[in-house]
């Protein structure tokens, strides 16, 4: 059974976890008006993963006889300065995942709650695989640079890591 506590910060974690999916849908969006088709479709993959998040804590809270609050969730920005911009976002607001779930891993140790410490540690695996991809991506963009030719570049290179990493999870689903 969920402490008080560690429910109402679960709650709030799938906030942030839907925020996200917002956000990046709010991003692919930009990229599509912008004719990055390959980035588009990279952040619309990470928009329903982050969903996906906010649906495994969500069950989560209920399976362990809490009560999961659908959030509310705010407006994201719409309007970006540029791609590397906009991956500096994705790159920030992946920090402050992974802070939150480290809060969260903290609380679980303090409440001794070993079953949401266990369900929290796929989070933390997660967040190390989130956090090294949008490195990965910003290093890419800053060798690539930022003119007309180079968005080409940029959208060609996440268009690649789009189809390797949807490759990875078919071929990880086969496993299962």
């Amino acid at each position: 059974m969920l402490s008080p506590t560690m429910e109402n910060a679960l709650n709030q974690q799938m906030a942030l976890e839907g925020y996200a999916s917002f956000l990046y849908l709010s991003m692919a969006s930009w990229c599509d008006r912008e004719g990055l088709r390959g980035c588009a479709a990279f952040l619309y993959r990470q928009s329903e993963e982050e969903r996906s998040h906010m649906l495994r804590i969500f069950n989560y809270i209920n399976e362990v006889d809490g009560h999961a609050l659908v959030p509310a969730i705010s407006q994201p920005p719409h309007e970006f300065e540029s791609v590397r911009s906009l991956f500096e976002q994705v790159y920030t607001h992946e920090k402050k995942v992974t802070a939150s779930i480290h809060e969260l891993i903290t609380l679980s140790y303090k409440d001794n709650d070993h079953t949401t410490l266990n369900f929290l540690q796929w989070y933390v695996n997660e967040q190390r695989e989130e956090e090294a991809l949008m490195r990965n991506i910003l290093d890419r963009i800053k060798l690539i640079g930022e003119g007309p030719m180079s968005l080409y570049y940029i959208d060609k290179e996440l268009e690649k890591i789009n189809k390797s990493q949807i490759a990875a999870e078919a071929s990880e689903e086969e496993k299962a």
